[in-house]
């Protein structure tokens, strides 16, 4: 939404980066080979300003959210944009936030939990701790400027953990990231009210948004419009689940996109003022993102097709914690997420060979012969070990020994012997990982100690197994919007274009 709502007034406003918050948090990571971008939206569940402020009281009124304590202090939205390098049709990717994942390098002992407490579990490790590594000071106790210098490293913890999190998830690179916070995005609505919106049925839920909706095509104001895409409950019907809250988000960008075309919002400098100061004041990206140019390419492609998709799940569940989740099949989803945004992007094979390299597949190493790949397991994951010797002692490297550590380590390791070198750093290339050599290894030999930051998914399915080389899961490609009595599963993968006004459920 803020994409979209920049590019349409970027012709008026040519100085948007001035006064943007910028972060380093890609500083490391891998870009598309190609010319294609992946751009990871993250819409943060934090209910204060950028130097961790409280909002004016009007505002959480509006909200329907709490104060600012009330947020989780995650990444409640995770939308992946592709933007293809020579045109065509914009395809958005929504991951339910509460998918199942593993955290890599996350600073707790259990580093498995949904997706969107990546950003949280690192965002609140730093103000715990005083933002400055040490373990002095509790949160929010220093004087206003220290205040916001924490808020500022939690952010930018945060925003390192998610983006990790979500490109080892999907294996697939991230470009630039837009953060969005939930202020903004009632504050944009405030700019642009009433917006027309559609629904199947009657929808209420008193308890958690403050929805109240009827049946049928509607004009909502900026309060409504964040009860319309924070509802997860409906006490008129069961069956609503956050996936739908999902498909409220994509169905309400979909009726901005369509305002903002069609009103005389565009050309009106007071309204595209307000817009930008939005951003300015509510919005971080990447360091590397020309974001001048891109809007400015947008701007020029913005009768181009937006294409939104929701990952299915395979069921909803209740772990031994109490926390409640969405179980799924990650070989599948990486397949669907590689088919749909192509190879340019995915630093990979085109899409005919998909399956074998999104389901965790390797390649043949260049290596010398003879080189033993002992694995040892610090990651509490049963059977995790085994795995990665089979899936990685191929070609030139050998089954070793498969052991697991008596503790945990959060670290993953590469060690080598004399005469491996070469194995080692080809292995440290394919798993992100240094290799370093080791005095007690004997000759030929590598070890690979995989710890809690290790990203397991990519070797085991959610039982803990090894996944197969091919998608487990058939799924069948739906319509968003209901069609008669039929309705959208959380097991199918939902499709909605961004051209009118859908009505959702």
């Amino acid at each position: 939404t803020i994409v979209v709502v920049c590019a349409i007034g970027w012709a008026s406003y040519r100085n948007l980066s001035s006064g943007i918050t910028t972060s380093q948090a890609l500083a490391d990571e891998p870009p598309s080979p190609g010319t294609d971008q992946n751009i990871l939206i993250m819409g943060l569940d934090i209910r204060r300003d950028q130097q961790g402020r409280e909002l004016p009281q009007d505002v959480y009124d509006a909200l329907h959210a709490g104060d600012e304590n009330s947020g989780e202090d995650d990444s409640d939205v995770l939308m992946v944009l592709h933007v293809p390098g020579k045109g065509g049709a914009i395809t958005a990717i929504s991951i339910p936030r509460d998918d199942y994942v593993d955290l890599p390098g996350c600073p707790t002992s259990n580093c498995r939990g949904k997706v969107k407490h990546a950003y949280s579990l690192a965002y609140e490790h730093v103000i715990e701790r005083g933002g400055s590594g040490d373990a002095q000071g509790g949160a929010r106790k220093a004087n206003a400027r220290d205040a916001a210098t924490r808020e500022q490293r939690a952010r930018e913890a945060g925003r390192k953990a998610e983006i990790t999190t979500v490109r080892r998830f999907l294996q697939i690179p991230i470009d630039h990231f837009i953060e969005v916070s939930l202020v903004a995005f009632f504050q944009i609505a405030r700019v642009v009210e009433p917006i027309t919106v559609c629904l199947d049925h009657d929808t209420s839920d008193p308890y958690y948004s403050g929805a109240d909706f009827q049946k049928g095509v509607q004009e909502i104001d900026a309060s409504q419009a964040m009860a319309f895409v924070r509802q997860r409950r409906d006490v008129n019907d069961e069956w609503f689940t956050d996936l739908d809250r999902t498909r409220r988000q994509q169905a309400f960008i979909a009726s901005l996109v369509t305002a903002l075309r069609h009103r005389a919002v565009l050309t009106n400098p007071g309204v595209l003022h307000h817009l930008l100061d939005v951003v300015k004041q509510n919005v971080a990206v990447d360091a590397g993102f020309d974001l001048a140019g891109f809007l400015q390419k947008a701007n020029a492609i913005s009768g181009t097709p937006l294409v939104l998709y929701t990952l299915p799940v395979i069921d909803f569940t209740q772990i031994a914690d109490g926390q409640n989740v969405n179980m799924i099949d990650v070989p599948t989803l990486r397949s669907i997420v590689h088919h749909l945004i192509g190879g340019d992007s995915r630093g990979t094979a085109p899409p005919s060979s998909v399956s074998a390299l999104a389901d965790g597949a390797t390649t043949t190493q260049t290596t010398a012969p003879g080189i033993v790949l002992n694995v040892v397991n610090a990651a509490g994951r049963e059977g995790l070990a085994a795995s990665l010797e089979k899936a990685l002692a191929t070609g030139k490297l050998t089954k070793g020994k498969a052991s697991t550590a008596a503790s945990t380590t959060a670290k993953s390791t590469i060690l080598y012997g004399p005469g491996a070198q070469a194995a080692a750093a080809a292995l440290g290339d394919e798993l992100d990982l240094t290799a370093t050599a080791s005095k007690t290894l004997a000759p030929n030999t590598v070890q690979l100690t995989a710890g809690t930051d290790f990203r397991a998914d990519d070797y085991l399915d959610d039982n803990g197994s090894e996944p197969s080389a091919t998608p487990t899961t058939t799924v069948t490609t739906v319509a968003a919007t209901p069609t008669g009595n039929v309705m959208p599963s959380p097991t199918n993968l939902t499709r909605m274009s961004a051209n009118n006004v859908p009505c959702v459920k």
